[in-house]
C-alpha cells in the first residue's frame, strides 16, 4: 500500500530557462537536471520550464529535450506560491505545501524516486554514493558539494558567455577540479584495497609510480567484460567496473598474504580516481559531465593548445561516457561527445596557486597566548565583558497539558527528560516570537529539524505564515506529518539549504542551528530586514567560510585575532552538566563573548540585539538566545 500511495502523489519538477546555446540549456542547472530524468529514464514528474525572461526563444527546445520528457512551458507568475518563495530548480507535491528546492537536493529526490518507481534498477540508488551521502551536506559546509553545486556549473555559464571572445580565462573551479582528480583516494575500505593494489604492484614487479602512471593512462572503461581482460586493468578500474555491473567484487580482493597484510600504511600505494568522488561513480559525474562537455566543447573549438592543461579531466570525461547508459542519455539530450586525444599525464604542481586551499587562513600569530583566561582578559581591557540582557518573562509556560499531542515534542521519539528540556526551550523563543508577531506575518523556522519550533508557532499564530526549512528529508516528513494531524493549513515545508530560500519574511528562528548556520540565519534576516530569535549551538564548528569571516563585529575585530576567537568557541561548547563547575562557568562565559560578536556584528548594521540566557538555564547546555529587532 505504500508503493501505491507514493505513485499515487503527483509531483512538478520547476526548472529555469533563461536561453540556449548550440545545444546547451541555460541555466547550466537545468541541463543537469535534465540530463539526470534522461539518465534514469525517470517519467514520473510533471515537468515545467520557467521563463526568466519574456523574450525566451523556444524555437530550438525540441533539439535538446529528452523525447521521452513531456514538458510544459510557463512563466515565473505561474508558479505555485511556495515555490516563488524558492531557487529553481524545485519540486513540490501536491497540494503545494511541501517543496525541495537547490540543486542537490532535487536530483538526489529524482534519483530516490526513480528507484522508488523501478525498485529493479539497483543501479540507480548507487548513484547516491556510500551510505548515500553523496552531494547530501550543504555548500555551506561541503567544499566538494559547493564546487559541484554551485561553483562549476556558474563559472562554466560564465565562461560560454565569454567564449565569443578570442580567449577567454580559463575557469578557476575547473583547474581546481582537475587538481582534485589527481589527489589520493580516501574510502570506507580504504586500506583493504591499498593492500590489494600493493598486491597487484608485486605480483606484476612493477613500482607505485609506474602503476600510477599506468591506470593514469588509461583512457576509459569497457562497457563490457568481454571485451577486456580483468587481470590486465588498474584494482581501481575493476572494483570501479565491478559496481556498476552489479556484480561480486574483482577476485583481486581475495585475502592478502601474510607480507602484505603486514605492511605498514606508509608502504601502501595511494588509491587514483576513476571517478569524480573516487573509485565509484556517483550523481557528482552525472551533475559535472554536462558542464565539463561544454567547457571541452570550447576548449577544442578555440583553445585546443590549452587541453594538454586538463589530462585527468579528460581521462574522466573519456571514461565516464563510456559507463552503461550515459551515452543513450546523452544523445536524448542533444550531447554529442567529443572524441579527445589520449593527453601525457602532467605533474599536479603544473597550477601551483591551487597547491593549497584557495583562501586558506594565515593562523601565525606571534603575540598569540592559548586558552580562553588571556583572550577574556584582552577584551576586557577594551571594555567588552560577558553581559546578559535580562529575560523578558523568566517564569513563562506555555500549557502544554491543554495543547493537542502533536504540537508537543513528547510526541517525537525522545525522552521524558530530553521532551521536557525541549519544552522549556521552546516556552523561551515562543514567547518572544508570539510577542512580536502581529496578523498577517510571515515566520520562517530555519533549520528546522522535526518541526518542533514552526508547528508550535503555527498552532500559536493562526493567522501567520509560517514556513519550515530544512535540509534532511526524513525530519521535515515527520514534521509535515505532525502538521497533518492537526490539521496545520498556515504552514508551508521547504527541503533546501537556507540560500535557496528568497520569499520575504518578518520573522527568522532557528532553535541549536550548528555553527556557522546561525551566522546564516542571522545574516539572512538581516538582508530581509526581518526580526530574529536564535539559540545557537556547536560553537567549535565555527570556522571561516566563504561567505564568513570572524571575529565578525568591528569592535571584536580591534581585539580579537581569527585564532583568538576560536578559541572562545572551543571553550564555548565545554558547558555539559558532567564538567566541573569551574570549567562551566568559564564555557558560559565564552559562549556569551561568541554571541556578543555576533550581536555587535548585528548592531552595526541597524538592529537593536540583545543576548539572553534561556530560562531555566537546565533546559539546554546551549541555553544562550541571540534577539535582535531592526530599528
Amino acid at each position: 500500500m505504500k508503493g501505491i500511495k507514493k505513485n499515487l502523489t503527483e509531483e512538478y519538477l520547476y526548472l529555469d530557462f533563461s536561453h540556449q546555446i548550440e545545444g546547451c540549456i541555460f541555466p547550466l542547472h537545468t541541463s543537469v537536471t535534465l540530463f539526470l530524468l534522461s539518465y534514469c529514464d525517470c517519467k514520473i514528474f510533471k515537468v515545467c520550464l520557467v521563463l526568466t525572461g519574456e523574450n525566451a526563444d523556444t524555437s530550438l527546445l525540441k533539439n535538446v529535450l529528452s523525447q521521452h520528457v513531456e514538458i510544459q512551458i510557463i512563466s515565473r507568475q505561474e508558479l505555485p506560491l511556495i515555490v516563488q518563495n524558492c531557487c529553481l530548480p524545485a519540486v513540490v507535491e501536491s497540494p503545494d505545501s511541501f517543496c525541495r528546492a537547490g540543486l542537490a537536493v532535487v536530483l538526489r529526490h529524482i534519483v530516490q524516486r526513480a528507484y522508488d518507481a523501478e525498485p529493479s534498477k539497483k543501479g540507480i540508488l548507487e548513484l547516491l554514493g556510500f551510505k548515500k551521502t553523496c552531494l547530501k551536506a550543504c555548500a555551506e559546509v561541503s567544499q566538494w558539494t559547493r564546487l559541484c553545486e554551485l561553483t562549476i556549473p556558474l563559472s562554466i555559464e560564465n565562461f560560454l558567455k565569454e567564449s565569443c571572445d578570442q580567449h577567454p580565462a580559463i575557469p578557476t573551479e575547473i583547474l581546481k577540479l582537475e587538481k582534485k582528480l589527481s589527489e589520493p583516494v580516501r574510502v570506507h575500505n580504504d586500506d583493504k584495497l591499498r593492500r590489494q593494489k600493493l598486491k597487484q604492484q608485486k605480483a606484476a614487479g612493477v613500482g607505485p609510480t609506474l602503476a600510477q602512471e599506468k591506470l593514469k593512462s588509461q583512457a576509459h572503461i569497457q562497457e563490457t567484460s568481454e571485451d577486456q581482460d580483468p587481470s590486465s586493468q588498474s584494482l581501481e578500474l575493476q572494483v570501479a567496473f565491478s559496481k556498476l555491473t552489479v556484480q561480486e567484487h574483482p577476485a583481486a580482493l581475495n585475502r592478502e598474504p601474510a607480507h602484505i597484510r603486514r605492511a605498514g600504511a606508509c608502504a601502501l600505494p595511494p588509491l587514483e580516481h576513476v571517478f569524480a568522488e573516487g573509485l565509484y561513480f556517483t550523481l557528482a559525474d552525472l551533475v559535472l559531465l554536462p558542464c565539463v562537455h561544454h567547457f571541452l566543447v570550447v576548449i577544442c573549438k578555440k583553445l585546443s593548445e590549452r587541453l594538454v592543461e586538463f589530462p585527468l579531466l579528460a581521462a574522466w570525461y573519456q571514461r565516464v561516457q563510456e559507463v552503461p547508459g550515459v551515452k543513450t542519455a546523452a544523445s536524448r539530450c542533444g550531447i554529442q561527445f567529443l572524441h579527445l586525444p589520449e593527453l601525457p599525464t602532467t605533474s599536479s604542481e603544473q597550477h601551483p596557486k591551487f597547491s593549497e586551499a584557495a583562501g586558506a587562513e594565515e593562523h601565525s600569530d606571534p603575540s598569540f597566548i592559548g586558552g580562553p583566561r588571556p583572550t577574556m582578559t584582552k577584551l576586557m581591557e577594551k571594555g567588552i565583558e560577558v553581559m546578559f540582557s535580562p529575560h523578558p518573562c523568566p517564569a513563562w509556560t506555555l500549557d502544554w497539558n491543554r495543547l493537542p499531542a502533536a504540537v508537543s515534542p513528547k510526541e517525537g521519539k525522545m525522552s521524558s527528560d530530553r521532551a521536557l528540556r525541549k519544552q522549556q526551550q521552546l516556552n523561551n523563543l515562543v514567547y518572544v516570537v508570539t510577542h512580536q508577531a502581529r496578523p498577517g506575518d510571515r515566520i520562517v523556522d530555519f533549520c528546522s529539524g522535526g518541526g518542533h519550533v514552526g508547528i508550535v508557532l503555527a498552532h500559536m499564530l493562526p493567522s501567520c505564515q509560517v514556513t519550515l526549512i530544512e535540509n534532511k528529508e526524513l525530519s521535515l516528513i515527520r514534521a509535515k506529518k505532525r502538521s497533518d494531524e492537526l490539521g496545520l493549513s498556515n504552514i508551508w515545508f521547504i527541503q533546501a539549504n537556507m540560500e535557496y530560500f528568497t520569499g520575504m519574511f518578518n520573522i527568522g528562528v532557528a532553535l541549536h542551528a550548528c555553527g556557522v548556520a546561525t551566522d546564516m540565519v542571522i545574516e539572512h534576516c538581516i538582508k530581509t530586514r526581518a526580526s530574529f530569535v536564535t539559540c545557537p549551538c556547536c560553537y567549535g564548528f565555527v570556522q571561516n567560510t566563504s561567505k564568513f569571516s570572524f571575529p565578525k563585529s568591528e569592535q571584536f575585530k580591534k581585539t580579537l585575532s581569527y585564532k583568538e576567537h576560536m578559541i572562545l568557541c572551543r571553550f564555548a561548547d565545554q558547558t555539559a552538566v558532567q564538567l566541573p563547575p569551574q570549567r562551566r562557568l568559564i564555557g558560559k562565559q565564552c559562549m556569551c563573548l561568541v554571541d556578543l560578536d555576533r550581536a555587535r556584528a548585528a548592531e552595526e548594521r541597524g538592529y537593536s540585539v540583545q543576548v539572553i540566557s534561556m530560562e531555566p538555564e537546565s533546559c539546554s547546555p546551549k541555553n544562550n538566545m541571540i534577539v535582535g529587532v531592526p530599528i
